[in-house]
């Protein structure tokens, strides 16, 4: 009997192992199957994501008249500077940039800077006027005067055709407030208590306790200002448009764009062009509006895509901790 008792445990405990190699076996399967999935999906948002940026760079390295047939995918079909020298050899386009490298970098710190210290002010619990303060700011979130009423105030203010019109407006952003606000009472008030035992005055603790622990959200917020400080064109259009030395980046680029639309607006213009281009006329190194929209795409995106990695690693975080109240 201790011998058909033996025996019938080892069969129990070998179906047992078959049983859990063949649950291993099919949980393998079923793992290889959903990664496989998963790697696929990536791949294909990748592809999706990366050609229209590659594609726009062959076509910014071909001769101009010559992707008006069409056809370039990833190399450029007839390699060129072309588009390049002539986007660069405008004289105002040198100055443009200046004008919006030191408007990105001025109005991301001050802006960034004021944000914050209004942020601070108010997730104090003893500020009493912190509730109605936010909700002011909150609605002016939602409700805009619109353009005439805001260029009246600009005009007002006498920042019509001055470089401040490009930093004063944008000093405080609301979004950004909510973030950051969200973020710092997220901290313990310990910090701030024994700062003040110590005998730290508000600015100190602010600029010495805060600022460093707040640094995710603040590298959140500094890419997204810098992004549309350096996009920005329209403001330009409004208040700037009639003085070029504080024309920014965009607004030059934009202008380029129109007058080479201009020249070519007709498809019939542009077919005599890619003839004339074929017979080995002179109009081949011309440049068409595919082509120096493609150029502008390119130098417009590069600084930030340079920019961006350095602070890629906070984005998650400021956003995440930053955008949820426990």
């Amino acid at each position: 009997m201790s011998d058909q008792k033996i025996e019938t445990t080892e069969n129990i405990s070998q179906k047992r192992l078959e049983s859990y190699a063949a649950a291993q076996r099919k949980t393998k399967t079923a793992n290889f199957i959903f990664d496989t999935i998963i790697y696929l999906t990536l791949i294909f948002v990748v592809i999706v994501t990366v050609y229209p940026f590659w594609n726009t760079i062959a076509i910014s390295l071909n001769e101009g008249l010559d992707s008006l047939k069409g056809g370039i995918k990833l190399w450029p079909r007839k390699f060129t500077w072309t588009n390049y020298r002539n986007l660069f050899r405008t004289d105002r386009i040198y100055n443009a940039g200046v004008i919006s490298v030191t408007r990105t970098i001025l109005q991301t710190v001050l802006c960034v800077f004021c944000t914050s210290i209004l942020a601070y002010a108010l997730s104090r619990k003893e500020y009493i006027l912190r509730r109605p303060l936010t909700s002011i700011l909150v609605i002016s979130m939602y409700i805009n005067a619109g353009i005439i009423p805001g260029y009246m105030l600009m005009k007002n203010l006498g920042l019509l055709n001055s470089y401040a019109v490009y930093i004063v407006p944008c000093l405080v952003d609301i979004f950004n407030f909510i973030l950051i606000r969200t973020y710092i009472q997220g901290l313990p008030d310990s910090f701030v208590e024994s700062a003040r035992i110590d005998g730290a005055n508000e600015f100190k603790i602010f600029m010495r306790i805060i600022m460093p622990l707040i640094v995710p959200s603040i590298a959140m917020v500094s890419l997204f200002t810098a992004v549309g400080a350096w996009n920005s064109w329209f403001d330009t259009y409004l208040f700037c448009s009639s003085k070029p030395n504080l024309h920014s980046l965009q607004y030059v680029l934009m202008s380029i764009l129109q007058a080479s639309q201009n020249q070519s607006a007709s498809a019939s213009d542009a077919n005599a062009m890619a003839v004339t281009a074929a017979s080995g006329g002179a109009l081949s190194n011309a440049v068409t509006p595919i082509s120096i929209r493609s150029a502008i795409t390119i130098v417009a995106t590069v600084p930030i895509l340079i920019v961006y990695p350095f602070v890629q690693r906070y984005f998650v975080v400021g956003m995440t901790i930053g955008g949820v109240k426990e």
